[in-house]
Protein backbone atom coordinates (compact mmCIF):
# COMPACT_ATOMS: atom_id res chain seq x y z
CA UNK A 1 0.00 0.00 0.00
CA UNK A 2 1.30 3.21 -0.55
CA UNK A 3 4.01 1.75 -3.24
CA UNK A 4 5.99 3.21 -5.42
CA UNK A 5 6.98 2.11 -8.53
CA UNK A 6 9.75 0.37 -7.50
CA UNK A 7 12.28 -0.83 -10.69
CA UNK A 8 13.21 -4.51 -9.93
CA UNK A 9 11.44 -6.03 -11.89
CA UNK A 10 12.49 -3.91 -14.94
CA UNK A 11 15.77 -4.63 -14.15
CA UNK A 12 15.71 -8.26 -14.05
CA UNK A 13 15.17 -7.65 -17.98
CA UNK A 14 17.85 -5.91 -19.04
CA UNK A 15 19.33 -9.36 -18.86
CA UNK A 16 17.07 -10.97 -21.44
CA UNK A 17 17.98 -9.88 -24.57
CA UNK A 18 14.75 -10.98 -26.91
CA UNK A 19 13.00 -8.84 -24.86
CA UNK A 20 14.76 -5.66 -25.90
CA UNK A 21 12.39 -4.34 -27.96
CA UNK A 22 9.40 -4.65 -25.99
CA UNK A 23 10.55 -4.26 -22.17
CA UNK A 24 13.38 -1.23 -23.71
CA UNK A 25 15.94 -2.50 -20.77
CA UNK A 26 17.94 1.01 -21.51
CA UNK A 27 14.21 2.83 -20.17
CA UNK A 28 13.97 0.51 -17.19
CA UNK A 29 17.99 1.94 -16.32
CA UNK A 30 16.95 5.66 -16.90
CA UNK A 31 14.88 5.16 -14.47
CA UNK A 32 16.52 3.55 -11.95
CA UNK A 33 19.03 6.19 -12.58
CA UNK A 34 16.18 8.76 -11.67
CA UNK A 35 15.29 7.27 -8.55
CA UNK A 36 18.97 7.30 -7.47
CA UNK A 37 19.91 10.93 -8.56
CA UNK A 38 16.24 12.37 -7.02
CA UNK A 39 16.42 10.78 -3.65
CA UNK A 40 20.08 10.85 -3.13
CA UNK A 41 19.92 14.14 -4.00
CA UNK A 42 16.77 15.27 -1.90
CA UNK A 43 17.87 13.01 0.97
CA UNK A 44 21.65 14.64 1.02
CA UNK A 45 20.15 18.78 0.28
CA UNK A 46 16.92 18.37 2.70
CA UNK A 47 17.67 15.47 4.98
CA UNK A 48 21.47 16.28 5.62
CA UNK A 49 22.00 12.46 5.22
CA UNK A 50 25.37 10.89 4.03
CA UNK A 51 24.72 10.14 -0.10
CA UNK A 52 26.36 6.78 0.02
CA UNK A 53 24.66 5.57 2.98
CA UNK A 54 21.16 7.04 1.22
CA UNK A 55 22.50 5.07 -1.48
CA UNK A 56 22.67 1.48 -0.14
CA UNK A 57 19.34 1.74 2.35
CA UNK A 58 17.09 3.53 0.66
CA UNK A 59 18.08 3.55 -3.56
CA UNK A 60 19.62 -0.06 -3.66
CA UNK A 61 16.57 -2.27 -2.37
CA UNK A 62 14.45 0.28 -4.69
CA UNK A 63 16.03 -0.34 -7.84
CA UNK A 64 18.22 -3.63 -6.98
CA UNK A 65 21.41 -4.87 -6.73
CA UNK A 66 21.98 -5.59 -10.43
CA UNK A 67 21.67 -1.70 -11.17
CA UNK A 68 22.54 -0.72 -8.02
CA UNK A 69 26.24 -2.22 -8.95
CA UNK A 70 25.71 -0.86 -12.68
CA UNK A 71 25.21 2.64 -11.51
CA UNK A 72 27.64 5.41 -10.25
CA UNK A 73 26.56 8.73 -8.73
CA UNK A 74 28.75 11.75 -8.31
CA UNK A 75 27.69 14.75 -5.76
CA UNK A 76 28.43 17.78 -5.97
CA UNK A 77 28.33 20.15 -3.08
CA UNK A 78 29.30 23.22 -4.90
CA UNK A 79 26.66 22.72 -7.86
CA UNK A 80 24.03 20.87 -5.32
CA UNK A 81 23.35 18.39 -7.71
CA UNK A 82 23.16 14.48 -8.23
CA UNK A 83 24.71 12.93 -11.26
CA UNK A 84 23.92 9.20 -11.95
CA UNK A 85 25.97 7.64 -14.94
CA UNK A 86 26.83 4.15 -16.42
CA UNK A 87 29.92 2.79 -17.81
CA UNK A 88 29.30 4.76 -21.06
CA UNK A 89 27.30 7.64 -20.48
CA UNK A 90 25.07 10.05 -17.94
CA UNK A 91 21.82 8.53 -17.20
CA UNK A 92 20.27 11.25 -14.82
CA UNK A 93 20.53 14.47 -13.15
CA UNK A 94 19.10 15.92 -10.42
CA UNK A 95 19.87 19.29 -9.08
CA UNK A 96 18.25 21.35 -5.63
CA UNK A 97 17.20 24.81 -5.55
CA UNK A 98 16.69 26.23 -1.96
CA UNK A 99 13.09 26.09 -0.72
CA UNK A 100 12.13 23.56 -3.16
CA UNK A 101 14.11 20.88 -2.89
CA UNK A 102 15.55 18.65 -5.83
CA UNK A 103 13.99 17.53 -9.31
CA UNK A 104 15.56 15.79 -11.96
CA UNK A 105 16.72 17.98 -15.17
CA UNK A 106 14.46 17.01 -17.55
CA UNK A 107 14.00 18.90 -21.19
CA UNK A 108 11.08 21.59 -20.41
CA UNK A 109 11.66 21.94 -17.01
CA UNK A 110 10.93 25.86 -15.58
CA UNK A 111 12.93 27.83 -13.54
CA UNK A 112 12.75 27.93 -10.09
CA UNK A 113 13.73 31.12 -7.78
CA UNK A 114 15.63 29.83 -4.91
CA UNK A 115 14.78 31.03 -1.71
CA UNK A 116 17.35 33.58 -0.02
CA UNK A 117 19.79 31.70 2.18
CA UNK A 118 17.76 33.23 5.21
CA UNK A 119 14.54 32.09 4.45
CA UNK A 120 12.79 29.09 5.77
CA UNK A 121 10.26 27.06 4.56
CA UNK A 122 7.18 28.23 7.13
CA UNK A 123 8.20 30.06 9.70
CA UNK A 124 9.05 29.05 13.08
CA UNK A 125 6.46 28.90 15.92
CA UNK A 126 6.58 28.62 19.57
CA UNK A 127 5.22 25.94 21.06
CA UNK A 128 5.46 23.43 24.04
CA UNK A 129 4.82 19.92 21.52
CA UNK A 130 7.70 18.85 23.09
CA UNK A 131 11.62 19.12 24.28
CA UNK A 132 14.03 19.57 21.91
CA UNK A 133 15.35 16.23 22.63
CA UNK A 134 13.87 13.10 22.17
CA UNK A 135 11.09 12.07 24.78
CA UNK A 136 11.61 8.53 26.13
CA UNK A 137 8.79 6.55 26.90
CA UNK A 138 8.20 5.72 30.01
CA UNK A 139 6.22 2.41 29.80
CA UNK A 140 8.16 -0.54 29.46
CA UNK A 141 5.36 -2.39 27.23
CA UNK A 142 6.04 0.80 24.76
CA UNK A 143 9.67 0.54 25.13
CA UNK A 144 9.36 -3.26 23.93
CA UNK A 145 7.34 -2.45 20.93
CA UNK A 146 9.96 0.18 19.56
CA UNK A 147 12.66 -2.24 20.21
CA UNK A 148 10.77 -5.04 18.40
CA UNK A 149 10.72 -2.00 15.45
CA UNK A 150 13.98 -1.27 15.50
CA UNK A 151 15.85 -3.85 16.16
CA UNK A 152 17.18 -6.03 13.53
CA UNK A 153 17.34 -9.65 13.62
CA UNK A 154 18.78 -12.60 11.22
CA UNK A 155 16.63 -13.70 9.17
CA UNK A 156 13.50 -11.17 9.27
CA UNK A 157 13.13 -8.48 6.61
CA UNK A 158 15.32 -5.58 6.71
CA UNK A 159 13.99 -2.95 9.31
CA UNK A 160 15.86 0.36 9.01
CA UNK A 161 13.39 2.46 10.91
CA UNK A 162 14.54 6.30 11.26
CA UNK A 163 12.26 7.76 13.03
CA UNK A 164 8.59 6.91 15.49
CA UNK A 165 6.85 9.43 17.43
CA UNK A 166 4.08 8.64 19.46
CA UNK A 167 1.37 11.59 20.36
CA UNK A 168 -1.04 10.16 23.25
CA UNK A 169 -3.84 13.06 24.07
CA UNK A 170 -1.80 15.91 22.08
CA UNK A 171 1.36 15.36 24.08
CA UNK A 172 4.57 13.16 22.76
CA UNK A 173 5.07 10.46 25.15
CA UNK A 174 7.57 8.62 23.20
CA UNK A 175 10.47 8.79 20.77
CA UNK A 176 13.07 7.41 19.03
CA UNK A 177 15.57 7.71 16.19
CA UNK A 178 18.72 6.22 14.23
CA UNK A 179 21.65 6.96 14.45
CA UNK A 180 21.73 10.04 12.41
CA UNK A 181 18.53 11.19 12.62
CA UNK A 182 16.40 13.60 15.49
CA UNK A 183 13.81 15.48 16.25
CA UNK A 184 14.78 17.92 13.12
CA UNK A 185 15.98 15.75 10.70
CA UNK A 186 13.45 15.75 7.71
CA UNK A 187 12.12 12.78 6.20
CA UNK A 188 11.16 11.90 2.33
CA UNK A 189 7.05 11.04 2.57
CA UNK A 190 6.55 9.29 -0.82
CA UNK A 191 3.11 8.41 -0.73
CA UNK A 192 2.41 10.34 2.94
CA UNK A 193 1.99 13.26 0.52
CA UNK A 194 -1.24 12.34 -0.79
CA UNK A 195 -3.22 13.04 2.81
CA UNK A 196 -1.33 16.43 2.27
CA UNK A 197 -3.01 16.87 -1.60
CA UNK A 198 -6.32 15.97 0.90
CA UNK A 199 -5.86 18.78 3.19
CA UNK A 200 -5.52 21.45 0.45
CA UNK A 201 -8.33 20.04 -1.49
CA UNK A 202 -10.39 19.80 1.93
CA UNK A 203 -9.36 23.73 2.53
CA UNK A 204 -9.97 24.68 -0.85
CA UNK A 205 -13.70 22.78 -0.78
CA UNK A 206 -14.05 24.91 2.49
CA UNK A 207 -13.18 28.40 0.61
CA UNK A 208 -16.13 27.56 -2.12
CA UNK A 209 -13.65 27.42 -4.83
CA UNK A 210 -13.78 23.45 -5.18
CA UNK A 211 -16.07 20.61 -5.11
CA UNK A 212 -15.55 16.88 -4.87
CA UNK A 213 -18.37 16.11 -6.85
CA UNK A 214 -17.68 18.40 -9.94
CA UNK A 215 -15.64 16.75 -12.75
CA UNK A 216 -11.98 17.42 -12.83
CA UNK A 217 -12.10 18.84 -16.41
CA UNK A 218 -8.41 19.13 -17.85
CA UNK A 219 -7.84 20.72 -21.07
CA UNK A 220 -6.73 17.22 -22.30
CA UNK A 221 -9.87 15.81 -21.71
CA UNK A 222 -12.73 18.40 -23.67
CA UNK A 223 -12.76 17.21 -26.64
CA UNK A 224 -16.49 15.98 -27.78
CA UNK A 225 -17.05 11.98 -26.86
CA UNK A 226 -14.36 11.68 -24.47
CA UNK A 227 -14.43 8.91 -22.30
CA UNK A 228 -12.53 11.09 -19.58
CA UNK A 229 -14.30 14.03 -18.99
CA UNK A 230 -17.07 12.70 -16.29
CA UNK A 231 -13.94 11.84 -13.85
CA UNK A 232 -14.52 14.00 -10.82
CA UNK A 233 -12.19 15.19 -8.31
CA UNK A 234 -13.54 12.45 -5.76
CA UNK A 235 -12.84 9.33 -8.28
CA UNK A 236 -9.22 10.94 -8.41
CA UNK A 237 -9.05 11.20 -4.86
CA UNK A 238 -10.77 7.46 -4.21
CA UNK A 239 -8.36 6.00 -7.07
CA UNK A 240 -11.44 5.26 -9.19
CA UNK A 241 -10.76 6.97 -12.17
CA UNK A 242 -10.90 4.41 -14.51
CA UNK A 243 -7.29 5.76 -16.09
CA UNK A 244 -4.89 2.84 -17.69
CA UNK A 245 -1.96 4.21 -15.74
CA UNK A 246 -0.87 1.66 -13.83
CA UNK A 247 1.70 1.51 -10.38
CA UNK A 248 3.67 -1.15 -10.57
CA UNK A 249 6.84 -2.62 -9.00
CA UNK A 250 8.46 -2.64 -12.55
CA UNK A 251 10.35 0.50 -14.61
CA UNK A 252 7.91 0.13 -17.37
CA UNK A 253 4.39 1.13 -15.50
CA UNK A 254 3.29 4.33 -16.37
CA UNK A 255 3.85 5.42 -13.14
CA UNK A 256 7.52 5.14 -12.87
CA UNK A 257 7.58 6.61 -16.61
CA UNK A 258 5.77 9.65 -15.21
CA UNK A 259 8.21 10.15 -12.03
CA UNK A 260 11.38 9.28 -13.32
CA UNK A 261 11.34 10.27 -17.50
CA UNK A 262 8.80 13.20 -17.59
CA UNK A 263 8.97 16.86 -16.60
CA UNK A 264 5.55 17.65 -16.80
CA UNK A 265 3.97 14.77 -14.54
CA UNK A 266 0.51 16.18 -15.03
CA UNK A 267 0.66 16.01 -18.36
CA UNK A 268 1.80 12.75 -18.72
CA UNK A 269 -1.07 11.47 -16.38
CA UNK A 270 -3.88 13.32 -18.43
CA UNK A 271 -2.71 11.60 -21.54
CA UNK A 272 -3.14 8.26 -20.51
CA UNK A 273 -6.51 6.67 -21.88
CA UNK A 274 -9.31 5.75 -20.01
CA UNK A 275 -10.08 1.48 -19.33
CA UNK A 276 -13.24 2.14 -18.46
CA UNK A 277 -15.89 4.43 -16.69
CA UNK A 278 -15.13 6.23 -13.31
CA UNK A 279 -16.40 4.61 -10.34
CA UNK A 280 -15.89 0.78 -11.25
CA UNK A 281 -12.92 -0.23 -9.91
CA UNK A 282 -10.32 0.63 -7.21
CA UNK A 283 -6.86 1.05 -8.65
CA UNK A 284 -3.97 2.74 -6.63
CA UNK A 285 -2.18 5.24 -8.86
CA UNK A 286 -0.09 8.09 -8.29
CA UNK A 287 -1.40 9.97 -11.41
CA UNK A 288 -4.99 10.57 -9.96
CA UNK A 289 -2.95 12.35 -7.19
CA UNK A 290 -0.87 14.48 -9.80
CA UNK A 291 -3.89 15.32 -11.53
CA UNK A 292 -5.57 17.21 -8.24
CA UNK A 293 -2.06 18.85 -7.44
CA UNK A 294 -1.68 20.63 -10.88
CA UNK A 295 -5.74 21.64 -10.19
CA UNK A 296 -5.26 22.56 -6.69
CA UNK A 297 -1.81 25.04 -8.19
CA UNK A 298 -4.58 26.33 -10.74
CA UNK A 299 -7.40 26.85 -8.36
CA UNK A 300 -4.64 28.97 -6.08
CA UNK A 301 -2.53 30.25 -9.01
CA UNK A 302 0.96 31.90 -8.21
CA UNK A 303 3.06 29.01 -9.72
CA UNK A 304 5.04 27.01 -7.28
CA UNK A 305 5.58 30.15 -5.32
CA UNK A 306 2.39 30.32 -5.18
CA UNK A 307 1.07 27.22 -3.82
CA UNK A 308 4.00 27.34 -1.40
CA UNK A 309 2.60 30.65 0.19
CA UNK A 310 -0.84 29.37 0.78
CA UNK A 311 0.36 25.99 2.23
CA UNK A 312 2.56 27.92 4.56
CA UNK A 313 0.38 30.11 5.77
CA UNK A 314 -3.12 28.66 5.51
CA UNK A 315 -1.83 24.66 6.91
CA UNK A 316 1.57 24.71 8.01
CA UNK A 317 2.16 27.70 10.40
CA UNK A 318 -1.61 26.86 11.99
CA UNK A 319 -0.64 23.81 12.60
CA UNK A 320 3.35 24.81 13.95
CA UNK A 321 4.74 23.00 11.37
CA UNK A 322 8.20 23.57 10.80
CA UNK A 323 10.98 24.03 7.33
CA UNK A 324 8.52 21.87 5.46
CA UNK A 325 9.68 21.44 1.51
CA UNK A 326 7.47 20.43 -1.12
CA UNK A 327 8.68 19.07 -4.71
CA UNK A 328 7.62 20.07 -7.70
CA UNK A 329 7.72 18.58 -11.06
CA UNK A 330 9.52 20.46 -14.50
CA UNK A 331 6.35 22.40 -15.57
CA UNK A 332 5.26 24.00 -11.66
CA UNK A 333 2.73 21.01 -10.35
CA UNK A 334 3.35 19.81 -6.78
CA UNK A 335 4.42 16.32 -6.65
CA UNK A 336 1.76 15.68 -3.57
CA UNK A 337 1.31 12.00 -4.81
CA UNK A 338 5.18 11.50 -3.07
CA UNK A 339 7.69 14.27 -2.57
CA UNK A 340 7.28 16.20 0.74
CA UNK A 341 9.64 16.68 3.45
CA UNK A 342 9.27 16.93 7.34
CA UNK A 343 10.31 16.14 10.67
CA UNK A 344 8.46 13.06 12.38
CA UNK A 345 7.37 15.32 14.90
CA UNK A 346 5.85 17.55 12.03
CA UNK A 347 4.27 15.11 10.36
CA UNK A 348 2.54 13.85 13.61
CA UNK A 349 1.45 17.73 13.62
CA UNK A 350 -0.36 16.94 10.51
CA UNK A 351 -2.03 14.08 12.00
CA UNK A 352 -3.67 15.38 14.84
CA UNK A 353 -4.60 17.85 12.44
CA UNK A 354 -7.28 14.93 11.53
CA UNK A 355 -7.29 13.55 14.54
CA UNK A 356 -8.83 16.67 15.92
CA UNK A 357 -11.87 16.66 12.75
CA UNK A 358 -9.87 19.15 10.91
CA UNK A 359 -9.67 22.10 13.61
CA UNK A 360 -6.18 23.19 14.02
CA UNK A 361 -4.49 24.11 17.43
CA UNK A 362 -5.51 27.43 17.33
CA UNK A 363 -8.89 26.55 16.84
CA UNK A 364 -9.02 27.46 13.56
CA UNK A 365 -11.28 24.95 11.04
CA UNK A 366 -9.07 23.71 8.36
CA UNK A 367 -11.32 21.01 6.80
CA UNK A 368 -15.13 20.95 6.88
CA UNK A 369 -17.00 19.32 9.24
CA UNK A 370 -17.70 15.97 8.48
CA UNK A 371 -13.93 16.09 5.79
CA UNK A 372 -12.29 13.49 8.14
CA UNK A 373 -15.47 11.00 7.86
CA UNK A 374 -15.94 11.13 4.11
CA UNK A 375 -11.62 10.71 3.54
CA UNK A 376 -11.62 7.58 6.01
CA UNK A 377 -14.63 5.65 4.65
CA UNK A 378 -13.92 2.66 2.62
CA UNK A 379 -13.88 2.64 -0.80
CA UNK A 380 -15.39 -0.06 -3.04
CA UNK A 381 -14.83 -2.51 -0.39
CA UNK A 382 -11.03 -1.59 -0.35
CA UNK A 383 -9.10 -0.53 2.48
CA UNK A 384 -8.79 3.28 0.89
CA UNK A 385 -10.51 5.93 1.78
CA UNK A 386 -9.63 9.42 0.21
CA UNK A 387 -6.06 10.22 0.38
CA UNK A 388 -5.70 7.62 3.59
CA UNK A 389 -6.11 4.49 3.91
CA UNK A 390 -8.31 2.76 6.09
CA UNK A 391 -9.81 0.21 9.07
CA UNK A 392 -13.17 1.29 7.71
CA UNK A 393 -14.88 -1.44 5.49
CA UNK A 394 -15.00 -5.48 4.72
CA UNK A 395 -11.52 -6.07 3.47
CA UNK A 396 -9.31 -8.84 4.71
CA UNK A 397 -6.22 -6.11 5.24
CA UNK A 398 -8.70 -3.80 7.71
CA UNK A 399 -9.85 -7.04 9.09
CA UNK A 400 -6.30 -8.02 10.05
CA UNK A 401 -5.09 -4.49 11.76
CA UNK A 402 -8.08 -4.59 13.67
CA UNK A 403 -7.50 -7.96 14.84
CA UNK A 404 -4.02 -7.43 15.71
CA UNK A 405 -5.11 -4.56 17.89
CA UNK A 406 -5.56 -1.40 15.69
CA UNK A 407 -9.26 0.01 16.14
CA UNK A 408 -12.02 0.01 13.32
CA UNK A 409 -11.74 4.04 13.25
CA UNK A 410 -7.96 4.01 12.74
CA UNK A 411 -7.03 4.89 9.61
CA UNK A 412 -2.87 6.31 8.24
CA UNK A 413 -1.41 8.01 5.39
CA UNK A 414 1.13 5.78 4.29
CA UNK A 415 4.41 5.60 1.61
CA UNK A 416 6.60 2.98 0.27
CA UNK A 417 8.92 1.27 2.58
CA UNK A 418 7.17 2.17 5.70
CA UNK A 419 6.58 6.03 6.19
CA UNK A 420 3.36 6.23 7.91
CA UNK A 421 0.95 8.28 10.00
CA UNK A 422 -1.18 6.70 12.34
CA UNK A 423 -4.57 8.21 13.27
CA UNK A 424 -6.65 6.60 15.62
CA UNK A 425 -9.39 9.24 17.00
CA UNK A 426 -11.35 6.97 19.72
CA UNK A 427 -8.14 6.80 21.94
CA UNK A 428 -6.74 10.62 20.64
CA UNK A 429 -3.67 8.34 19.64
CA UNK A 430 -1.35 9.61 16.62
CA UNK A 431 2.25 7.65 15.82
CA UNK A 432 4.28 8.51 13.07
CA UNK A 433 6.69 6.01 11.71
CA UNK A 434 9.13 6.27 8.57
CA UNK A 435 12.00 4.65 7.80
CA UNK A 436 13.13 2.39 5.09
CA UNK A 437 11.82 -0.82 5.54
CA UNK A 438 11.47 -4.45 3.35
CA UNK A 439 8.78 -6.21 1.65
CA UNK A 440 6.07 -7.39 1.85
CA UNK A 441 4.48 -5.18 4.45
CA UNK A 442 7.06 -2.88 4.87
CA UNK A 443 7.12 -3.57 9.05
CA UNK A 444 3.35 -2.69 9.39
CA UNK A 445 2.79 -6.04 11.60
CA UNK A 446 5.65 -3.89 13.96
CA UNK A 447 3.85 -0.71 13.53
CA UNK A 448 0.38 -3.01 14.50
CA UNK A 449 2.04 -3.95 17.57
CA UNK A 450 3.38 -0.47 19.16
CA UNK A 451 -0.19 0.44 18.24
CA UNK A 452 -1.82 -1.64 20.40
CA UNK A 453 1.02 -1.35 23.18
CA UNK A 454 0.38 2.02 23.54
CA UNK A 455 -3.27 1.91 23.76
CA UNK A 456 -3.41 -0.82 26.23
CA UNK A 457 -0.55 1.56 28.11
CA UNK A 458 -2.60 4.20 28.65
CA UNK A 459 -6.17 2.15 29.40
Amino acid sequence: MGKKALIVGGIVMVAAASAWMVFRPDQALRVAAGVAAHHVCSMTFIGGQDPKRTYDELVVPMIGSVAGHLLSVHVSPETQSVEVSSPLRSLARASFTRGYGCRLDLPGNVPLVADPPEATTSGRLDDDFAPDEAVATRKPAVAAALDRLFIEREGEPVKQVKAVVVVKDGVVVAERYADGFDVHTPLISFSVAKSLTNALLGMLVSEGKLRVDQPLDPPEWRQPGDARASITVEDLMRMRSGLAAEEAESAFSPVAQMEFLHGDMAGFAAAQPAKEPPGKTFEYTSADTVLLDRKIGELIGGGPAGLRAYAQSRLFRSLGMHDVTMEFDGKGTFIGSTYLYASARDYAKFGLLYLNDGVAPTGERLLPREWVAWSRTSTLGAPYGAGFWTNDGPSRPAKWRVEGGFPKDGFFASGTMGQRIYIVPSEKLVITRFGYSAPPDYGIEDDVALIKAVIESYR
